[in-house]
């Protein structure tokens, strides 16, 4: 990766603005959703700019940009007119060690900001590094029209009682297992609804019966050419709720980026086509775990007695062409 995304705490955030036209007002428009703690510097600002520094109230330093103003400050934007002054600006952060952006210099710039679709708290951040601004807004309008407005409404719901699931659920794949089927099902449905208070009225319900405990499973994928794009939507489910996957030298390794982030993982220095670790497998089946094994191509597995004859659920998901 070029850049490395990055969630910055907004409490932290001292930011200065070094300009007074629709550019900067662009910006101050962007951090105003998360900060008032900004600074404005710019001899004139333009109407909207001045709008929201009042609005707000903004500290506004009325002058263009002099050097000596950036020592209490922690996130730099220059977006004047000027490539010099612009130039200097990113000299002077560079030197103080300030996260800086410089409008249309990328050049000079130590972060970018990302195309954001805000489903507070929920929150998704995009960029092409800077190559490809026409296709990632492409992709951001796709991503808008699958995701609801309310996605929101089921973030602050699942914070609101995740206290109280954790006292009740007490392994952490049953409480992934409850969460996918409380937010999925009927419960998440009435929260986009608007219907909150049916919604925790099920909830509390739900809790009251015993949750059963997720029976361990492994789950062969047979990845067929190797692309990610030709993935079933049946390989991607259960890849997201894995909790180890095995995989071989012939599996393309790009596949591991579509696995559960926080998934054990285990790759094998012997083809699978020859000999699978079946007994890890199966141990981690056994403690309740999801196992996933990326297997390259659509060949079966050569014949294992302790596999067919253990209890585990197995299952073959063909994916790929």
């Amino acid at each position: 990766m070029k850049y490395f995304p990055i969630y910055l705490d907004a409490r932290q955030i001292n930011a200065m603005i070094i300009g007074g036209g629709e550019v900067a007002a662009r910006k101050v428009e962007l951090l105003l959703k998360s900060t008032t703690n900004i600074t404005i510097m710019s001899e004139s600002l333009n109407s909207s700019v001045e709008r929201l520094v009042n609005v707000h109230q903004l500290n506004w330093l009325k002058h263009n940009y002099q050097p000596g103003h950036l020592n209490d400050v922690n996130l730099v934007i220059a977006a004047t007119d000027s490539p010099e002054v612009n130039s200097a600006i990113a000299s002077e952060s560079k030197q103080l060690k300030l996260l800086t952006n410089v409008v249309d210099q990328p050049e000079l710039c130590s972060y970018i900001t990302p195309a954001i679709i805000d489903r507070s708290p929920i929150i998704i951040a995009m960029s092409s590094s800077g190559s490809a601004p026409i296709l990632l807004r492409m992709l951001r309008e796709q991503i808008e029209k699958t995701l609801p407005n309310g996605y929101g409404k089921l973030a602050d719901f699942s914070f609101k009682f995740r206290e109280h699931v954790k006292a009740r659920v007490k392994s952490m794949r049953e409480r992934r297992t409850f969460w996918e089927r409380t937010l999925r099902g009927s419960i998440g449905q009435a929260i986009l609804a608007g219907e909150t208070t049916k919604a925790e009225q099920q909830l509390i319900a739900s809790l009251q019966n015993q949750t059963t405990p997720p029976a361990g499973e492994i789950t062969f994928i047979h990845t067929g050419d190797g692309n990610p794009d030709n993935l079933t939507l049946n390989a991607h489910r259960e890849m997201q709720f894995a909790d180890a996957v095995f995989y071989d030298q012939e599996v393309n390794t790009d596949l591991i980026e579509y696995i559960r982030r926080d998934a054990s993982k285990f790759p094998q220095s012997i083809s699978s086509t020859v000999l699978i670790n079946v007994q890890h497998a199966i141990d981690i089946a056994e403690q309740g775990g999801k196992v996933i094994y990326l297997l390259n191509g659509s060949v079966d597995l050569p014949e294992n007695i302790t596999l067919a004859e253990s209890p585990i659920l197995k299952k073959h998901i063909y994916s790929g062409r």
